[in-house]
């Protein structure tokens, strides 16, 4: 059998060489793990772009320390990158890895307990001194004293045949030896028939300044993937096939979180025919967004990197006040501080983003891990009567169509949007259909352009409070409309005029009204996928655990059992048939990657026993955990 993808070892082999089995696979996990500085986040995005040109379907999941530079060796300190990619439809980066690059022995250590039996280890033996081994821990080698016979090893001196490979590269050897995961990367695209061209022409174009740096890395990636093709150590590679089945008709790419997220908001700010303005702080794990709206300038985005949270959500509250698609991008510490100025753009009914890339909290908390923890906090984190939408998109590449629902949201009732994300789906990458520009909803606003209403004298005047019948929106005069001045600020407005206003009668009909304006955003049903109509139990997800409890929901189906599943994108308003449908199931259990806050809404509104299974764990769930908490609902 031959590879179906061109290598750099196809002329190297003589002809009367045996050619090395070839196995398929339907999926395989594989997880890269090192200290932060071996650059593994690199090495496993080459990975994962490399099989989304393959045509395979994935799902990644990032693991990094907060630092900029862990404690080289330590625990703390390794970086890890896991990948499931496969020949069909899957939802989440894997329960455990089929195999592990572990660069040292930390990276061994910190990941080993993932591992099933059976599973493949591929160890830089280069680094398992007995410093760095007694840095984690390990009294004797764990290469040899036998504690991973029920794993299949590969001990392979990735750093000396890396210096080996670039002897006569002219770079010193410290320069040589970063290049080993180039040297492991072309070892596991050999292992598993990745293409190489476009990794080497990454690398070419990543290092274009520095050519020798470039060369080298070509070099090494080569060198990994000859190493497979020629080592008696290595006996099999694999092949999982493109998953043609699994897509749609379509253009496709790679993408994560962060970037359908970016790519979201201008798209909704083209179809607004609106200039897009973010004002932002870089925080993580959000800050990507502010990076890619800055490469593009030539779609009218303007950005803007404030000297702090507050500063940034004011300068796009001024922004959405002067006609544009107003966006604040930051993480839960973020919110917090911006907490009063979402307020006023609540009092001021303008159209705002607030993009909410939840971390593990509270505090400083867990900057690079994922929590849902922040949605008690968008729900009701304002003083007074504050209401605010809340939209949460279900997967990487769902966050684009979310940022468009959220701008249609904003931009239809004159509201803040709140658009919760988190640190998985940020960081985590899918393939992603490309829409056509026909696909888009159409986000036209109409700006007020004079008098909206007659005085008792007939006199014709603007009314900033005067509202649309059908949405409740107060008009959007952009400043400089001859005519059309008016009064803004924190203080309670009249209704109709905007005037300030302390009557009591007022101020009730007012917070009503901002009330009735957001519960009376339309948006769609909730859709119950429950396959034979006389399920039992309910489950019901929001944001990111979608991936997880639908790959659970699939195990149960698989073994007879019965199960309904329906996840929510909006969490304010909910669904109008959501309480029909709570009502219809025995059991409701809700997975939250926090203590239960959607399940304490959906009792407080719903009056239903709503069960939480939770965890906080800054990981995502998996998908066998889950399978296993819903068999045993089914079966109470």
């Amino acid at each position: 059998m031959t590879s179906q993808v061109s290598s750099p070892a196809d002329q190297q082999r003589s002809p009367g060489s045996p050619a090395k089995e070839v196995r398929r696979l339907e999926r395989v996990i594989i997880r890269f793990a090192g200290d932060s500085g071996d650059g593994m986040q690199l090495t496993g995005d080459r990975f994962t772009s490399e099989t989304a040109s393959f045509g395979n379907d994935l799902s990644t999941l990032p693991n990094f320390p907060a630092e900029i530079r862990a404690p080289a060796g330590t625990l703390p300190g390794v970086s890890s990158f896991q990948l499931h990619f496969a020949d069909h439809d899957i939802l989440t980066p894997g329960d455990a890895p089929d195999v592990l690059v572990a660069m040292n022995p930390a990276a061994l250590k910190a990941n080993i307990g993932d591992l099933p039996r059976g599973a493949e280890i591929i160890v830089n033996t280069d680094e398992f001194t007995k410093r760095a081994m007694a840095k984690v821990g390990y009294a004797a080698s764990p290469l040899e004293d036998g504690s991973l016979e029920a794993y299949r090893v590969h001990p392979v001196p990735l750093t000396t045949l890396t210096i080996e490979a670039l002897k006569d590269s002219g770079l010193a050897r410290r320069d040589a030896e970063r290049a080993k995961n180039m040297f492991a990367l072309g070892l596991l695209s050999w292992m598993y028939h990745r293409p190489t061209e476009g990794t080497e022409s990454f690398l070419r174009r990543k290092f274009a300044k520095k050519p020798q740096v470039a060369e080298a890395n070509v070099t090494a990636f080569r060198a990994g993937w000859n190493f497979g093709e020629t080592t008696e150590d290595f006996a099999v590679s694999y092949e999982v096939a493109p998953a043609s089945a699994a897509f749609p008709p379509g253009t496709y790419r790679n993408i994560s979180g962060n970037l359908a997220l970016s790519y979201g908001l201008i798209a909704a700010s083209q179809q607004a025919d609106l200039p897009l303005y973010l004002g932002s702080y870089p925080i993580t794990p959000a800050s990507d967004i502010l990076h890619e709206l800055s490469r593009h300038k030539n779609f009218g985005v303007r950005t803007f990197q404030a000297e702090d949270e507050i500063a940034g959500i004011g300068a796009a509250l001024g922004a959405a006040f002067g006609g544009a698609l107003a966006v604040t991008t930051t993480s839960g510490p973020g919110v917090a501080l911006k907490s009063e100025t979402i307020g006023l753009a609540v009092s001021l009914e303008l159209p705002l983003l607030i993009v909410d890339i939840q971390r593990g909290g509270p505090s400083t908390g867990l900057p690079t891990k994922t929590e849902q923890a922040d949605l008690l906090q968008a729900m009701y984190g304002r003083n007074g009567e504050a209401p605010v939408p809340i939209v949460a998109p279900a997967t990487p590449g769902d966050c684009f169509t979310a940022a468009l629902d959220a701008a249609r949201i904003a931009l239809t009732y004159r509201t803040p949007v709140f658009l919760l994300s988190d640190g998985y789906l940020a960081n985590g990458s899918e393939p992603w259909r490309i829409p056509e520009p026909d696909e888009l909803p159409d986000l036209r606003v109409q700006f007020a352009a004079g008098p909206n209403h007659t005085t008792e004298d007939g006199t014709e005047v603007f009314w900033p409070y005067k509202r649309d019948p059908q949405t409740l929106a107060r008009p959007w005069a952009v400043p400089g409309t001859p005519g059309l001045e008016h009064r803004i600020g924190g203080i309670e407005k009249q209704d109709g005029t905007g005037n300030i206003s302390y009557d009591p009668a007022n101020h009730d009909f007012m917070v009503r009204t901002r009330q009735a304006k957001v519960d009376g955003i339309e948006v769609p049903d909730a859709v119950v996928d429950d396959p034979t109509g006389d399920a039992r139990v309910l489950v019901l997800g929001w944001g990111s655990t979608y991936g997880p409890i639908t790959a659970a929901v699939r195990r149960l189906r698989a073994a007879g059992e019965k199960v309904a599943q329906t996840h929510l994108r909006h969490i304010n308003p909910f669904p109008g048939n959501l309480g029909e449908v709570l009502k219809r199931y025995d059991k409701v259990i809700v997975p939250e990657m926090n203590l239960g806050q959607l399940a304490t809404l959906l009792r407080a509104k719903y009056l239903v026993d709503a069960q939480s299974f939770t965890q906080v764990r800054g990981l995502p769930f998996k998908a066998e955990q889950l399978a296993t908490v819903l068999k045993e609902a089914i079966d109470g």
